[in-house]
């Protein structure tokens, strides 16, 4: 069964906070994390590795925290899901190509790559944008 990780649910929640803040504000982590219901520490991870992949910038000190590494309207999703949680997949065989023997002949196969191109689809469409006007 393919689901998001408890991880990209919680990069999703905190990603939406962020894009519906003004975008040149810092907001500190404890602030992020008691909006959205999200332990501080897991977040606080979780915002380390959004600050590698550029989604979110981060800033210490005394007015450090965090922003969002780009305009809302270009955050997708999918661009979350997959910076913490790695390529979505729908089968073990989508994810490298020709390391099931079955390939050539499994009638499934394309099936999966139909399923998973549209799921990745749809996800990319949503963006951060969309999002936090409808939590506002």
């Amino acid at each position: 069964m393919f689901h998001i990780t408890r991880k990209g649910d919680y990069a999703i929640r905190g990603m939406v906070y962020l894009a519906g803040r003004p975008r040149d504000k810092v907001t500190m982590l404890r602030d992020i994390s008691a909006r959205v219901d999200v332990p501080q520490a897991l977040l606080a991870k979780i915002f380390q590795h959004l600050n590698k992949t550029g989604l979110v910038r981060s800033y210490r000190g005394a007015g450090g925290g965090f922003h969002l590494g780009r305009p809302a309207k270009d955050i997708s999703l999918l661009d979350i899901i997959e910076a913490v949680d790695g390529p979505i997949s729908m089968n073990l065989c989508i994810i490298e190509r020709g390391s099931c023997g079955r390939e050539p002949f499994c009638s499934v196969h394309p099936v999966w790559i139909a399923m998973q191109e549209k799921f990745k689809s749809e996800l990319g469409r949503i963006s951060l944008q969309k999002l936090a006007k409808k939590q506002l």
